[in-house]
């Protein structure tokens, strides 16, 4: 759907145009009013909008899939200097009736602000910032760590980020995450998991202490570079090589090199009058750390700067479709290095999404927005939108300047789906519009 504000865009090749969408989805939301004031206290949640859709006659609309997608909330620096709930207020922004309809949400990381190791009582306030969700439930949102997440060099392995935000589901009493209730069931570790929505398969992977290093997380305020196991990049390795059939969507809380904007070497930093390097989009620590890299993806199975997943994907054009990011947050206009926040390069698209902060930076580079990237059923074209989360650069809502239709390789294919009471069998039929709903993919697996 896309809300007040914009573009009347039209999809290359299609005679549906964003206005026409904007009354299809209008009639929806009256659709699903209508149904709470006949006595439907609890409806599927928005986001379960899939189910509804497969119900609709063949032929009528094109079915979607909408993923919404946000990095670099950094909670605790605004709740501290805003005050300002940075994740709660985007997520209410998104479900109110002026917001928009998405079916996932992918978390790029960074939810922790704090400078030296997260602690306990943000991820506390992380958790309660989660319970503006009302429309969706909280496993919709599948999530990465960032650099702000990582963990003490002496401590166990990102110990913060796996009891608070959880994507397994292994401390459910702290993050309230039930693995068993993911609308698309994950396959992995807290350090990398996929997941299939029709034939899209989301590679997500985790942001880490570089283990050859003497400084990172809480010594140097968190080494900036991004770091990528070598297990790690061998399991996206294989996942790419072994699914040519997919729509691959990978996801890091880094960009790749010389991607998007302030991506290349020395670009996360500034000069200052005398030539040195200063503080730019990330902190600079003189002779720690390896800040050269500080804006993408510099360290890959223990490797500086070893381009190999640049040199994959050169090889590979097209296998991966898109590459999402995060951690450079800046104004959405910004191309500094000579590159904008979308940009194609060996046949993949990066996006890079950040950030929901407003006071994780200089002011300049500290815009909130996000993303909402829509499939349609049959259609090898996905739009993005950007959406701001505040007035500060331009009316709060969307940039239509930053509208995107982008190629895919491969046609769209919604998954097949059934409706179902939470709790119920695999299977099981609606019986009661009261009682929660959840949906899964019908892959035809008992």
């Amino acid at each position: 759907m896309a809300p007040r504000g914009a573009s009347r865009f039209a999809i290359p090749g299609s005679n549906t145009t964003s206005k026409q969408l904007d009354c299809w989805n209008h009639s929806r939301r009256n659709f699903l009013t209508a149904l709470v004031g006949l006595g439907v206290s609890t409806v599927m949640p928005c986001g379960s909008l899939l189910a509804v859709e497969n119900a609709k006659p063949k032929g009528e609309s094109p079915m979607r899939f909408r993923v919404w997608v946000f990095s670099d909330a950094h909670v605790g620096r605004d709740k501290k200097y805003g005050p300002r709930d940075s994740l709660a207020e985007a997520i209410s922004q998104s479900e109110s009736v002026s917001g928009f309809d998405w079916d996932i949400a992918l978390d790029l990381g960074d939810m922790s602000g704090d400078v030296g190791l997260p602690k306990d009582p943000e991820g506390e306030e992380i958790v309660r910032q989660f319970g503006a969700l009302k429309r969706h439930r909280r496993e919709q949102i599948y999530d990465l760590s960032g650099n702000h997440d990582r963990s003490g060099l002496d401590d166990s392995q990102a110990w913060w980020w796996r009891k608070w935000i959880d994507p397994t589901g292994e401390h459910t009493e702290f993050s309230r995450v039930d693995a068993a209730k993911r609308p698309f069931p994950i396959d992995g570790t807290w350090e990398r998991y996929s997941f299939r929505v029709g034939n899209v398969l989301f590679l997500m992977m985790c942001d880490i202490n570089e283990p050859t290093q003497k400084v990172g997380r809480g010594t140097l305020g968190g080494n900036p570079s991004g770091v990528l196991s070598g297990e790690t990049f061998r399991w996206w390795k294989r996942m790419v090589e072994e699914n040519p059939s997919s729509i691959i969507i990978s996801a890091h809380h880094y960009i790749l090199k010389n991607t998007t904007t302030a991506s290349g070497e020395w670009e996360g930093m500034r000069r200052d009058e005398k030539g040195g390097w200063k503080d730019g989009y990330h902190g600079y620590y003189e002779g720690k750390g390896t800040p050269q890299g500080a804006s993408y993806l510099y360290w890959v199975d223990s490797k500086q700067d070893s381009g190999a997943l640049e040199n994959f994907l050169e090889a590979s054009p097209g296998r991966v479709a898109l590459w999402l990011g995060g951690h450079t947050h800046t104004a959405p206009d910004d191309t500094y290095g000579g590159k904008s926040h979308i940009e194609r390069h060996w046949g993949t698209t990066f996006i890079n999404v950040a950030g929901l902060t407003k006071y994780m930076g200089a002011a300049e580079n500290c815009v909130p927005r996000s993303w909402l990237l829509t499939f349609t059923d049959s259609s090898d074209e996905v739009t993005a939108q950007c959406y701001l989360h505040t007035s500060d650069y331009a009316p709060q809502g969307w940039y239509s300047k930053f509208d995107r239709v982008i190629k895919l390789s491969k046609q769209f294919k919604m998954p097949s789906v059934k409706a179902g009471i939470a709790g119920e069998s695999r299977g099981a039929t609606v019986s009661s519009l009261h009682s929660a709903t959840r949906f899964w993919v019908d892959d035809g697996q008992p």
